[in-house]
């Protein structure tokens, strides 16, 4: 029966073209409840999956990694055919200032967003638990720092403002699905056609950015004395 479950859920993420680690599958397989219906558990291992460290949960073909010569800025330009998963450790917003973006974390810290050039302070309501004001969204450019399922490190540029590619929602350790990447210069350079957000995230990884991420900016704007970069 476990065999046939783990059949299973093995062919419903390689239908993702997600490729669990032997290992991974049978640890999340042992820890499952008998009689849990197939469904949710497709739903379960999926969910969970998108939450690990791929170089630890996967174990993937060739052709779903990164090129060895990736890095190789001599290639001016290649079409990278994938499908390759990966997973995102850093983005930035390159499309406004350090400054600029210190200030946005800190109206966001002083319950503030923005709508317009109109400043709306953010109230509870008793009957919804939370105001919600609209928050303005950069719209990059953005660069991604991405890793595939053997560890290999690349960046990344939207050009293009691909809807859930930002600093404000989008989590660190998320999964994408690239397919046909246009490489140049060892920069993966996404395009909205040919990136599916997969979601998930790693929890630890997220925190840790999210808690550093105003202190990194003001460190990287007092180095470069950018006041307006």
């Amino acid at each position: 029966m476990a065999n046939n479950l783990v059949a299973e859920l093995t062919q419903h993420l390689n239908s993702r073209h997600l490729y669990p680690a032997t290992a991974w599958l049978q640890n999340f397989v042992s820890g499952t409840r008998p009689n849990t219906p197939l469904p949710a558990l497709k739903q379960t291992v999926l969910f969970r999956l998108l939450a690990t460290d791929i170089t630890m949960s996967l174990q993937p073909p060739a052709n779903t990694t990164f090129p060895q010569d990736i890095l190789n800025p001599r290639l001016q330009s290649r079409i990278i055919p994938g499908p390759i998963i990966c997973q995102v450790l850093d983005i930035e917003d390159i499309g406004l200032s350090r400054w600029a973006q210190v200030e946005q974390i800190e109206a966001r810290e002083r319950g503030e967003t923005t709508k317009g050039r109109e400043i709306i302070r953010v109230v509870e309501d008793e009957n919804e638990g939370g105001a919600v004001a609209p928050v303005v969204q950069s719209k990059g450019p953005f660069k991604l720092l991405l890793q595939d399922a053997k560890g290999a490190k690349v960046y990344a540029i939207d050009l293009r403002g691909i809807e859930g590619i930002n600093t404000t929602s989008m989590a660190v350790g998320v999964k994408l699905l690239l397919r046909n990447t246009d490489v140049r210069r060892a920069v993966a350079m996404l395009e909205p056609a040919n990136v599916q957000i997969l979601g998930g995230k790693i929890d630890a990884l997220d925190k840790t950015w999210k808690d550093g991420r105003k202190e990194r900016l003001m460190e990287a704007a007092k180095n470069v004395g950018d006041a307006g970069a």
